[in-house]
């Protein structure tokens, strides 16, 4: 469930999949060609369009690979696509996210906010996680994306399983850097509430063919997928 917490005209998950769909629509784009561009099942993306799907982050990836979009657009960031921020020494970019703001996705792994979701064409994403899931074999399939990742744990401990490396526990004040093209997943290791801070690539070096027009990318052969943070099943 996709929510804004804290802020007026917050879009569902339904509103969010009305917005993927327009964009699919407005790029010429049938389900099967959208399918075909992003890696992602026609009946997946027909779920998501249909507010039937929690998606994660590696599903956004796809997506807005797959599309030409920046991921903002999907958050309702209203600037025409396209729009880049001035390559300059200091651009004067900046979106402050209060306390308990935010754009919010809740899948069955993990309740994911995702801080500056109003800014357009950034370099990185910051995702703040909190953890559901509590052994591997609740978390399901791991997930994997393009890039690398950075986490920290906020609150609690946290299990990062990859398919490359044993369990590793990681207990407040940790951090850890990986390759996120590794199949992975955090796993919550503690009682209480198990948060992390997730840094995350934009995926801005993958730039899309065009499409009637528009830019749109297509997607990058895919690994099996195996591990999770963000996510290939959910998250």
């Amino acid at each position: 469930m996709l929510t804004k917490t804290n802020a007026v005209n917050a879009p569902a998950e339904s509103q969010l999949g009305l917005v993927l769909r327009d964009l699919r629509k407005e790029r010429g784009m049938t389900l099967l060609e959208a399918s075909e561009r992003t890696g992602l099942p026609v009946s997946t993306l027909s779920k998501i369009e249909n507010g039937k799907m929690s998606i994660s982050y590696d599903k956004l990836v796809s997506i807005c690979r797959g599309l030409g979009i920046d991921m903002a657009q999907l958050f309702g960031a209203d600037a025409p696509a396209g729009t880049q921020a001035p390559r300059t020494a200091s651009s004067g970019r900046r979106s402050i996210t209060r306390a308990g703001a935010g754009y919010t996705i809740e899948t069955p792994n993990y309740r994911h906010l995702y801080p500056a979701a109003d800014l357009l064409n950034k370099q990185i994403v910051p995702i703040v996680g909190e953890i559901h899931a509590r052994s591997i074999a609740e978390f399901g399939e791991m997930i994997r994306h393009a890039g690398e990742e950075y986490a920290y744990v906020l609150e609690g401990a946290v299990d990062l399983y990859t398919d490359l490396y044993a369990p590793t526990r990681l207990e407040t004040g940790d951090s850890v850097y990986f390759d996120s093209g590794m199949a992975h997943a955090y796993i919550a290791a503690a009682p209480g509430p198990c948060r992390i801070l997730t840094i995350c690539p934009a995926d801005r070096d993958h730039p899309a063919p065009h499409v009637n027009g528009h830019s749109s990318a297509a997607p990058e052969p895919r690994a099996a997928a195996a591990g999770a943070t963000s996510r290939v099943r959910r998250r």
